[in-house]
């Protein structure tokens, strides 16, 4: 089959209706990759060339119809940031050599640690073609490198075949074993998790906190800009910057309300804090918190325990809870492999990378063995349900 290969700035190029179709013919179609999201954290301005995000799709169309079938998120990186997949390390070995690790080539969601497709095709033959158009533009470029974050499992070993490095990682997902309410989930777990649960959320309620969920299409102007006052503030105490801005959460909320929900607390009448997580009708996905109060164990209230009811009552079979944190154990979540894939350019510093990560590779089943061994359920671990 003969494709037509673009490199696309903007997805305004290719249109919502054909990218939208493209995604849902995908094994993991994440509301991460849509139109909507990706086109927000663009035209917001939160993941553009300004912030060292360069826009750089690769799209393959077929001839005969003019149909999309394959693209790849892309972007040429001129820093580390909002990763999760950290190559510091490897950015600082480069330069002690007099060598230049960026700009580099990333495919992934920006500032979002979370699983699925990369390599979005309609079928076997165009992911082999855009690994191949792939392989092309790293040659062809001024790049040290390129970066795939969080593709599938399937995809990750695709793309050793074609000569990248795997690297893997560790995240903390809970499950829905079909629990009937938040104290069924409660009833597996170990007695001294189960307590500490229960006093948390008494802490909360004792002071005087109260909780309301808003479904992102009952979210109105006010309830965004409380979110972000949270979210910034909550940047500001820990002496970052923000990755994001009240217009790409204005836009989100009105281009995929479907997908949002926000928890915010309250207390004598005034909001104090408030989470915002994106799910679908299988899996819902922690992203971010903020707060304007400090009130002890009102984070895991707001962005723990609130959304896993939300779980329950909607039969969601998953809760991704995001980067890192082994804390999250104690509260249900598990530990879940992840992976990345690399391919650097210049021959000696592959090597150096293929020698790391396979001593990485041993620490990391050895972590995941030892994390498998501490679950927090009194029984097996559960399954999701069907």
């Amino acid at each position: 089959m003969n494709y037509r290969t673009h490199i696309v700035s903007s997805l305004s190029e290719i249109g919502q209706q054909r990218w939208d179709a493209l995604v849902r013919q995908q094994a993991q179609p994440t509301p991460f990759l849509s139109y909507a999201f990706l086109h927000a954290l663009h035209e917001s301005g939160s993941a553009a060339p300004d912030t060292g995000w360069q826009p750089q799709y690769l799209v393959l169309f077929d001839e005969a119809d003019d149909s999309l079938t394959a693209a790849l998120p892309l972007y040429v990186k001129g820093h580390s940031y909002g990763e999760y997949v950290f190559d510091w390390a490897w950015a600082d070995a480069y330069a002690r050599n007099g060598l230049d690790y960026y700009p580099k080539l990333l495919s992934a969601i920006p500032f979002t640690p979370v699983a699925g497709g990369r390599l979005l095709a309609r079928d076997a033959d165009a992911r082999a073609a855009l690994i191949d158009v792939l392989a092309a533009t790293q040659r062809a470029t001024e790049v040290s490198s390129t970066h795939v974050l969080f593709p599938p499992e399937e995809e990750a070993m695709a793309l050793r075949e074609a000569g990248f490095l795997l690297r893997s990682g560790v995240q903390f997902h809970w499950l829905n074993a079909g629990y009937d309410s938040f104290d069924a989930f409660l009833a597996t777990l170990e007695q001294k998790k189960r307590k500490n649960i229960r006093a948390e959320r008494r802490k909360v309620h004792e002071a005087g906190v109260t909780l309301r969920r808003v479904r992102g299409t009952q979210a109105t102007r006010e309830d965004w800009v409380l979110f972000n006052r949270c979210y910034r503030n909550t940047y500001r105490e820990h002496h970052s910057t923000p990755y994001l801005n009240l217009d790409f959460f204005l836009r989100i909320g009105e281009a995929m309300p479907d997908n949002i929900l926000l928890v915010i607390a309250e207390r004598e009448g005034r909001p104090i804090a408030a989470s915002l997580v994106i799910h679908d009708a299988d899996t819902l996905y922690g992203r971010y918190w903020g707060a304007l109060e400090h009130v002890p164990c009102l984070h895991f209230e707001v962005a723990y325990y609130q959304p896993l009811e939300f779980c329950i009552e909607q039969r969601i079979a998953t809760f991704e809870g995001g980067a890192q944190g082994e804390h999250k154990m104690a509260r249900g979540f598990l530990p879940t492999r992840t992976w990345s894939a690399h391919w650097l350019g210049h021959p000696a510093f592959a090597d150096a990378v293929e020698n790391f990560l396979k001593r990485e590779a041993g620490g990391i089943d050895d972590y995941m063995d030892e994390l498998n061994e501490r679950t927090p359920f009194r029984n097996r671990a559960p399954d999701r349900a069907d």
